[in-house]
């Protein structure tokens, strides 16, 4: 039997990913994007090259975690049988400037979703996207399950109600309802305003002569990195569970930012020497050009200086196992950023 899922921001980064995932395993694919003056489908363009008119699979419609009665319509017309939450204000900087909007998407958007289920006459599984900013300020490392959380952002503390409001509707309600506390990943599909994306780009931009510096915040944060592709795998295998269960995924491995900068000039053949400390430190070239400076309007007004999950419970459970190394991923968008410039 074909199964439907519904994918809310299926045209982000994981939504792309997850899209392609389910196709591949013959599902029928229905997502929700919002409405907006440009279009916003280039990470899903190619799926319907893809696809030929008799057979297609994928289906996107206009819509809002804000507006419940929409959310509502959705679920009723489309009758999904899994359901992954993957839209969100998801830039943690940001929330800290729209802390009210964030709170409704990525919080009360959340709970529109498990009121709608509710009134579906079928079981349906759940996904939520969760995140690794939930362990905020905690620095026992590395965390898992077990840890306990302390937000230090409003996109944080958003999903911290949404982490909760699913856990309390799954118990309830009887839903089959799960969390998925993942970690950073990224991939060449990330938005150019992340931190690990920016780099990439500023690098390759540099080493074409298109750009002079790379401005960054708090270069001493440590995140646990790891690639989409693999992500979303574990969303699906946590859905094909009998019961209902949440899981931490991430690749076990930390890096500061300084590292990821540091490999990625490397890659692209410009190795780097740091000079200074604070807020004056600053990275150059072998011909001595500056190339990276601190900016403190970077800086968050609450940073989380230590991330590194521990998957060991998804490992052993769902079978899950990354399939990537920071070093290869950070290969794969560099990469792709370079065809810009050879296609030139």
């Amino acid at each position: 039997m074909t199964k439907t899922a519904f994918i809310t921001g299926i045209n982000g980064m994981d939504g792309s990913y997850l899209t392609e995932f389910l196709l591949g395993k013959g599902y029928i694919v229905h997502g929700m994007i919002r409405r907006s003056s440009s279009i916003n489908t280039k990470r899903l363009d190619h799926l319907y090259q893809d696809s030929h008119e008799d057979e297609v699979k994928l289906f996107l419609h206009y819509g809002d975690l804000s507006d419940s009665s929409c959310i509502r319509a959705l679920m009723q017309t489309i009758q999904p049988d899994e359901i992954y939450n993957l839209a969100a204000m998801s830039h943690v900087k940001v929330s800290f400037e729209i802390p009210e909007y964030t709170g409704d998407i990525d919080g009360l958007g959340t709970l529109r979703i498990l009121d709608a289920i509710r009134d579906l006459n079928k079981p349906v599984k759940f996904y939520q996207a969760g995140t690794s900013e939930l362990y905020g300020g905690i620095y026992n490392s590395p965390q898992n399950e077990d840890t306990p959380f302390c937000p230090r952002s409003p996109y944080a503390v958003s999903k911290l109600y949404s982490y909760w409001i699913t856990k309390n509707y799954r118990d309830s309600y009887n839903l089959f309802a799960v969390n998925g506390i993942l970690f950073n990943h990224t991939s060449p599909r990330r938005g150019e305003t992340f931190v690990e994306q920016k780099i990439v780009k500023a690098a390759v931009a540099i080493q074409n002569g298109k750009q002079d510096c790379l401005y960054l915040g708090n270069i001493y944060t440590y995140r646990d990195f790891g690639h989409s592709k693999d992500f979303v795998e574990a969303m699906w295998m946590m859905l094909q569970r009998d019961t209902p269960k949440d899981y931490v995924i991430a690749s076990g491995h930390s890096y500061s930012i300084k590292d990821i900068v540091n490999y990625v000039f490397a890659f692209v053949g410009m190795p780097i020497v740091w000079k200074g400390s604070g807020e004056t430190e600053y990275a150059m070239d072998e011909n001595r050009n500056i190339v990276v400076r601190i900016d403190k309007k970077y800086f968050r007004p609450s940073e989380v200086e230590y991330l590194e999950g521990d998957a060991t419970l998804a490992k052993e459970e769902l079978g899950w196992e990354p399939k990537y190394t920071l070093e290869s991923i950070l290969k794969e968008m560099i990469e792709e950023e370079q065809k810009g410039y050879s296609s030139n």
